[in-house]
């Protein structure tokens, strides 16, 4: 039975505003190898309904589905069991601003490697900071 919401932790929430057009960001954020380049290696095809891998290399391959396609605005995806990733880009006359949302965390709720929720998001927080330059590098480099 699911369990109710008082143990759903709040979406992991990160933006840049990066200096370059849509189009480009876009690219890099929803195509194989954009995804490869500032991410992790994948299977990914830009087609909803797409059933892909993420290569998360010691944690082995994450099934993932393409939810929601909308270019060059909205990219969502389920990411494992538990998760979706959300991508969303906003034109700003030339510059972009890159959010990009982590959400389906559960405080009771433990991942396909037994750890808990609490303690990934945690991990994911300060990762997806990190994350964040290397896209930035990637697109602005």
């Amino acid at each position: 039975m699911m369990s109710n919401n008082q143990t759903t932790l709040p979406d992991i929430r990160q933006s840049v505003v990066l200096r370059a057009p849509i189009d480009k960001v876009w690219k890099a954020v929803a195509t194989s190898e954009g995804i490869a380049a500032w991410f992790m290696p994948n299977t990914f095809e830009p087609v909803e309904g797409f059933e892909f891998v993420l290569k998360a290399g010691p944690f082995g391959d994450s099934p993932c589905k393409v939810t929601v396609l909308d270019p060059p605005n909205k990219l969502s995806f389920n990411w494992g069991k538990d998760w979706t990733l959300t991508f969303e880009l906003v034109d700003q006359g030339g510059k972009t601003e890159f959010t990009l949302i982590h959400s389906g965390w559960h405080a009771d709720q433990v991942t396909e490697f037994g750890e808990t929720h609490a303690v990934v998001r945690e991990r994911m927080s300060q990762g997806w900071s990190g994350i964040g330059n290397k896209l930035r590098e990637y697109i602005e480099g």
